[in-house]
């Protein structure tokens, strides 16, 4: 049995497709789980709740946590912690594989271009902090023997069939089909990495299941060569054959909608992302299992082939 916690998000969805090309035997874990699959076993389950998650990994041989709590560093401190020390203990306790999917938030603001595994951590925020922890939980479960266990970590990504939790989604796709500007912040100068989320999916669906990639950080295949904010803008648009019209949203401004809106004041501290290059390094990766990222410009074709046609076919 391979689990996903967390099942119902963009990567979820779409790692419950990839796990199929090498078992049929997958459980679905959230709160209102939904087939991907025919043959996927649904658990429905609140996963903070010790006794329930006990439940949900018994019986696993690899458990994933994609889970995505609520965007806030309060609900994250208060989450995140007991939750990843609860999905330890029962893995060691069933004597299964964790493969934790992960941001790059814990890393140092100084070394954001070029990412590799091994860029300093070293979280300019809250939330990263949040995260340097749990990561760090992982390691030292790996380095105690306790369980066997990988991370994989992404970029910001985007993919088909996403919404509100991808920036170039809510941004830039969404506006510019409906004929209004896009949005990016702070600056549209600097590059800015996003890893595909069916390379994602596929990609830890392929760790999960390669003995020789455990005990290690893996990041994610994700294309070289990122486009700027304005480039990324300018692409979509022509593939909606639209005008790119652009809004820019600087730090100020951030500041004064996070009075009124919850997710826009969470957004402040991690503007350290757009005010300079972002680029992600998945070398690694690409060379030990021989795999070629979707280059950008074909995943926003397939994008808007999947969420948009109808616009395009204007």
């Amino acid at each position: 049995m391979q689990t996903i916690l967390g099942s119902g998000g963009a990567i979820g969805t779409e790692l419950a497709k990839a796990l199929k090309a090498y078992t049929s035997d997958i459980r679905l874990v959230s709160r209102s789980p939904k087939k991907v699959n025919d043959s996927d076993a649904l658990f429905a389950a609140d996963i903070l709740d010790t006794k329930a998650l006990k439940n949900a990994i018994h019986g696993s041989s690899i458990v994933y946590v994609t889970v995505g709590f609520t965007y806030s560093h309060k609900k994250w401190a208060e989450k995140w912690v007991p939750f990843i020390e609860n999905v330890i203990t029962f893995c060691s306790e069933e004597n299964c594989k964790l493969v934790f999917f992960d941001n790059i938030y814990m890393y140092d603001p100084g070394f954001l271009n070029g990412m590799t595994e091994e860029t300093p951590v070293n979280p300019p925020s809250k939330k990263g902090a949040v995260r340097a922890k749990v990561a760090r939980m992982i390691l030292d479960a790996i380095a105690s023997n306790k369980i066997q266990a990988l991370i994989a970590r992404s970029a910001d990504f985007y993919g088909p069939s996403i919404s509100n939790n991808s920036l170039l989604t809510e941004m830039v796709f969404k506006p510019l089909s409906q004929g209004k500007k896009a949005n990016w912040l702070v600056s549209d100068r600097y590059v800015h990495s996003f890893t595909y989320t069916i390379d994602a999916a596929v990609a830890t669906a392929l760790l999960g299941n390669t003995d020789t990639a455990y005990g290690q950080v893996w990041h994610l295949p994700t294309a070289s060569a990122p486009y700027t904010g304005k480039q990324w803008i300018e692409h979509i648009a022509k593939g909606l054959g639209t005008i790119p019209k652009i809004q820019l949203a600087p730090k100020f401004l951030i500041k004064i909608m996070g009075i009124f809106n919850p997710i826009m004041r969470e957004s402040v501290e991690m503007l350290y992302q757009y005010d300079r290059d972002y680029v992600f390094d998945s070398s690694k990766f690409e060379k030990a299992f021989d795999y070629t990222p979707t280059p950008y410009e074909l995943g926003i074709k397939k994008i808007i082939e999947t969420d948009y046609k109808q616009i395009k076919d204007k």
